[in-house]
């Protein structure tokens, strides 16, 4: 079949196309701005373009796959809907690619990434191994796709954006966090929180819910079951409306830390700059289990994705190897400089909660240390409703640069700038800068640990941050 991707450089969509392109489909597409990502595909062999012309558009295409974050006044997006030519949402393919399969879907305001692709890594060191479509580029496998066709798991990451996770019925649900987003979508939290809801109870009957301990409250507004370990052998009562009720019969919790869970981390400790922690689990404790150079929250997300592969199948040294295997994300946590006199870490946070934890970590692996960040807010509607926050959690850092918001899929909204948010801060040490004024200052603030935050085209600026320390800073 023919394929056309509208959008192809997004990460969730450049899976898709990859996975179709080793099928043997022929495989084109557009977007807006090159990238790594874009390069990639096209060395892989995928004609990608970048000007918004309808005549670049290929005869005889079987089928259009699209994403939301493309505008309907694309040019092209116009001419493929005036043509008749077949069009589906990525979040429809993705639904379609894991029906009758045993899909492993994990959402989440944050946290879904890291988790899925570790969930992945784990499974693909055991006989039962899986397939995955991941949002960001896992260290270990070099991609976003995996592809084992001696597989029944498939491993996805259950986007939230749009309602797209509403495609996916799990077998297998995992949902990390529901913090509020995404609002120019959902118009307020209860409205999206509904939609995590929806989400959570099309997980398959005979499957496993896995909830983050404190998802029980946010969820339905108050704790609807006792917790303690034979919880998800109830029936739960509908003794609320269809939508603020988790029907699921089979719910497990997990956290960090507590004892409110089926499976929680005790015993966390940095050691030589790698994260060591026991989990508890209903059947017993699993000891000194290893993270290499991973951030504190990294020990929330390998909880989750224990609990997971435990549930698959995997043994206690299948685990254990895999855990300590696992290399990270790109842009999660990323080390790009690693060296004693200076830490470059390169991170996606791009939402109060997470920039906030990303700190927690540098601070607890390094503590004592002064952190620069440097950070592009993404979304002016996310600014805007986030404000404070941003603020609040920005405003930690020894020394803050914003960049200029970047705007994705949005126009701009007045008054809402990368200004508005410093001015909330209740510090002197802050800047706002251009990319490129940004490389000339950061070494001049003589950092011990440099921090790269959020998720528009910052990650154009790292390669060249990175060059830039190691030349003044190393030298």
């Amino acid at each position: 079949m023919n394929y056309y991707f509208l959008g192809i450089g997004g990460i969730g969509m450049s899976a898709l196309a990859r996975y179709f392109h080793r099928r043997g489909d022929s495989v084109s597409g557009y977007d807006r701005t090159p990238s790594p990502l874009t390069a990639e595909l096209e060395a892989e062999g995928i004609s990608i373009h970048y000007d918004d012309n309808p005549e670049l558009i290929p005869a005889d295409l079987d089928l259009v796959v699209y994403t939301p974050a493309v505008p309907a006044d694309t040019r092209e997006f116009q001419a493929i809907v005036s043509r008749g030519i077949p069009m589906e949402k990525r979040s429809q393919m993705l639904g379609e690619l894991t029906r009758g399969k045993q899909c492993i879907a994990v959402a989440g305001s944050h946290g879904k990434t890291t988790t899925s692709t570790l969930i992945a890594h784990l499974l693909s060191k055991a006989d039962c191994g899986c397939s995955a479509f991941l949002g960001g580029i896992s260290k270990n496998f070099d991609s976003n796709l995996v592809v084992d066709n001696k597989s029944d798991y498939v491993v996805v990451e259950a986007d939230e954006y749009d309602r797209s996770f509403l495609q996916l019925h799990p077998y297998i649900s995992v949902i990390t966090a529901t913090d509020p987003d995404h609002l120019d979508i959902y118009g307020t939290h209860e409205h999206m929180l509904e939609a995590y809801l929806q989400f959570a109870n099309q997980t398959v009957p005979d499957g496993h819910l896995f909830l983050k301990t404190d998802i029980f409250r946010t969820l339905d507004g108050e704790e609807f079951v006792e917790y303690g370990h034979d919880h998800h052998h109830h029936d739960h009562e509908d003794h609320h409306s269809d939508n603020h009720t988790i029907k699921h019969s089979s719910i497990l919790t997990y956290t960090a830390r507590g004892i409110e869970a089926d499976y929680y981390a005790i015993n966390v400790r940095n050691y030589g700059g790698n994260l060591f922690f026991d989990l508890r689990t209903p059947d017993g404790v699993l000891y000194d289990l290893e993270l290499d150079g991973a951030p504190l929250v990294n020990v929330e997300n390998a909880v989750a994705a224990s609990a997971v592969a435990l549930t698959c199948g995997l043994d206690q040294f299948q685990l254990r190897h895999g855990l300590k295997t696992f290399a990270g994300v790109r842009r999660r946590f990323d080390y790009r400089i690693r060296e004693k006199d200076l830490i470059y870490i390169d991170d996606y946070a791009h939402h109060p909660q997470e920039i906030e934890r990303t700190i927690e970590a540098v601070r607890f692996l390094y503590p004592g240390k002064r952190v620069v960040g440097i950070f592009q807010p993404h979304l002016y509607s996310r600014t805007r409703d986030l404000a404070d926050d941003f603020a609040r959690v920005l405003q930690t850092l020894d020394e803050v640069i914003m960049l200029p918001i970047y705007p994705a899929r949005e126009k701009p909204i007045l008054g809402v700038t990368s200004s508005m948010v410093l001015r909330k801060m209740d510090t002197m040490s802050k800047y706002l800068c251009t990319p490129d004024q940004a490389l000339e200052l950061v070494p001049a603030l003589c950092p011990d640990i440099v921090l790269t935050l959020g998720a528009g085209d910052i990650d154009r600026l790292v390669p060249r941050l990175e060059t830039t320390l190691r030349e003044q800073l190393l030298n």
